[in-house]
């Protein structure tokens, strides 16, 4: 909005001209969101503790949770809030990507908020959805953001997939891009909603996988920088730069209330919403299969609770974990809280910098 509204008197006033700059929009839109969430967290934790939107804890989850009960949860809607505002606020509204990643988001968003809702109204108990209805739904949004892209292709949008460590090697999915992109947008949102268990532990790993894209997306929409790097030049995909940049804003800002021990939890509304975001964010920049690296920490999460299941199931009750999440698992090892955290946070940012080493070893 503020684009559209300043740049054009360019011609009147030079200092307008700035705004043509993605790296200046991007600054300033990540800015603007760490001030929205300072400004709004402590108005939005006294609302949801006067309506009681708080944490109900399992019994069978780790004891040390109990002092968590009451704690106020859905804060994900000061992450979301902080989030689109100044990405209308600096961004080309004329981008259609910058649209697909908010539909993206906000349809994610919806979804867990009406989880949150339902197990806070206590109409099914603490489970919330069912598993299938909240996965239908989920495969639902996904789908129309797959289908959307696929057959409705802007400039240089294409399905093939960058390699990391080969130059040579993109891969055409075609028709099946389709499920591909619906199970890695589905899967990199549950990932995230199964990191959030820990204060702070699911939005350290996204704002450093919010970094990460935000240098990705600007290079593939750099067609300078696309073609020395190799990588697909996605025209459009620089303005994502600037949903990224609030990404990382709201997501400090929102770290400023979650670090522990936690004033609010973000709640599926915003881990849900986060990942689906990350995730649609990957498609576009054509890194698609960096987002398994990027993301290395939500992955491990996922497959520790795959694993768990399956062991379960398999071999008669057996487990390989003591808890799944894995986090969850050394908890009960002895370790305490803020080391599980900080050592999670240490291994995204190694991922995130292996990540970005790619780019040049090819």
């Amino acid at each position: 909005m503020l684009y559209h509204l300043l740049y054009p008197l360019r011609n009147q006033y030079s200092l307008f001209n700035v705004f043509r700059y993605i790296t200046f929009r991007a600054a300033y839109a990540t800015l603007t969101a760490l001030l929205l969430s300072f400004l709004l967290g402590p108005f939005l934790i006294r609302w949801l503790q006067r309506f009681s939107v708080e944490e109900n804890i399992r019994q069978d989850g780790p004891g040390g949770h109990k002092n968590k009960e009451g704690t106020p949860t859905m804060g994900g809607i000061l992450i979301l809030f902080s989030l689109i505002v100044p990405t209308l606020l600096w961004s080309d509204l004329t981008n259609r990507y910058v649209w697909v990643v908010l539909a993206a988001t906000v349809s994610f968003g919806i979804i867990g908020f009406i989880d949150d809702y339902v197990k806070l109204s206590k109409w099914r108990g603490l489970s919330g959805f069912s598993i299938r209805i909240k996965f239908n739904l989920q495969i639902l949004a996904a789908g129309g953001i797959a289908l959307y892209l696929y057959y409705f292709p802007a400039n240089s949008y294409t399905t093939e997939l960058t390699v990391p460590f080969f130059k040579n090697c993109r891969p055409n999915l075609y028709w099946f891009y389709i499920p591909f992109a619906i199970l890695l947008i589905v899967g990199t949102s549950n990932g995230v909603n199964l990191t959030d268990g820990l204060d702070g532990l699911a939005i350290v790993p996204m704002i450093i996988a919010a970094i990460a894209f935000m240098g990705l997306c600007y290079l593939a929409g750099h067609a300078n920088f696309a073609n020395y790097l190799m990588i697909i030049n996605v025209k459009g995909a620089g303005e994502l730069t600037i949903f990224c940049g609030t990404m990382i804003g709201a997501g400090l800002g929102f770290l400023w209330f979650n670090t522990y021990p936690a004033q609010v939890f973000m709640g599926d509304i915003g881990s849900l919403s986060l990942g689906a975001a990350l995730g649609t964010v990957a498609l576009i920049s054509k890194h698609e299969l960096l987002l398994f690296l990027i993301g290395g920490l939500f992955v491990i999460e996922t497959v520790s609770v795959i694993i768990q299941v399956c062991s379960y199931r398999l071999f008669g009750g057996k487990r390989v974990f003591n808890m799944a999440p894995i986090h969850h698992h050394f908890e009960l090892k002895g370790w305490a809280e803020p080391k599980i955290i900080v050592r999670f946070w240490i291994i995204s940012i190694i991922l995130a910098l292996l990540s970005l080493s790619t780019l040049k070893l090819r």
